[in-house]
């Protein structure tokens, strides 16, 4: 996972850093595991925008990915590290013994040729899915269940990744990515390992042009516009806007929306900062 800095030649391409794509092994998708994708451009069913900034963008096709990695004890081959344009991890495709084709999302270190497997009593490696009463405590892991066969939603983007830090009971505490600290089931999935692209974080898109490709279109803010528009808008000449707040007027910085009396509460042990 490597940058480069792409030469001045154009105000574009001034500050532009992008990923070298260098462990990409195939530009070419499996055909078996590709969906339609259609995109609404920010326009519900009577075609009216609900969703401002979204539109346009370059056309995709949406691969299949296998959260859940619910087929257990066979061993699959990974065959290659491809580009998902729908997420910033890079996914991996894997063949199992029995010719079925998946996608996972790639984690850190993932090479081609290399077995995988998820299920019960397997090693802890890179890759590997297993139960998180099995898995050795202090690790990291990523593709995290919330609920049993639900199919991992925590610590899925680019770089991100938890640790299993204890376990008390029937629940194991995970150290989430945004540094919550909480209480999952331990009859619930993690896979091993960082997800890859970490770099990511660090690409600098270098022009508008790329965020229009990725079907986002410009963004206004609150501060320009008129008090018929936005709590911030309004004033005479180039005004603060007071104190910053959203479009429907909550506090935007530092204001805590989060109900008090959410069912999930009693399973975080420490808020993140």
């Amino acid at each position: 996972m490597a940058l480069r800095k792409i030469k001045p030649t154009t105000p574009g391409q001034r500050r532009k850093i992008i990923s070298t794509f260098d462990e990409i092994t195939c530009t070419v998708p499996e055909k078996s595991l590709l969906t339609p994708l259609k995109k609404s451009g920010g326009r519900n069913n009577s075609g009216r925008m609900t969703m401002r900034y979204i539109g346009g963008g370059h056309k995709r096709k949406y691969r299949i990915i296998d959260f859940k990695r619910d087929k257990e004890g066979m061993i699959a081959v990974v065959k290659t590290i491809e580009y998902d344009p729908n997420r910033s991890a890079r996914i991996a495709l894997v063949e199992y013994k029995d010719g079925e084709k998946r996608y996972i999302i790639a984690p850190n270190g993932l090479q081609v040729g290399q077995e995988i497997i998820s299920g019960k009593g397997i090693a802890p490696e890179v890759g590997n899915s297993l139960l998180l009463s099995e898995i050795p405590l202090g690790t990291i892991v990523h593709n995290i269940e919330l609920r049993p066969g639900q199919g991992g939603i925590i610590a899925r983007s680019a770089g991100s990744y938890a640790s299993l830090t204890s376990r008390e009971g029937k629940y194991a505490i995970i150290k989430m990515p945004s540094g919550e600290t909480r209480k999952i089931l331990v009859t619930c999935k993690a896979t091993v390992g960082t997800v890859s692209n970490s770099d990511h974080a660090l690409e600098i898109s270098g022009k508008a042009g790329r965020s229009r490709w990725l079907g986002r279109r410009p963004r206004t803010r609150g501060v320009v516009m008129n008090p018929v528009d936005h709590p911030m808008g309004g004033g005479e000449g180039r005004a603060s806007g007071g104190h910053p707040r959203s479009r429907k007027g909550l506090l935007a910085k530092g204001y805590k929306t989060r109900a008090k009396k959410k069912a999930s509460n009693k399973f975080i042990v420490e808020k993140r900062k």
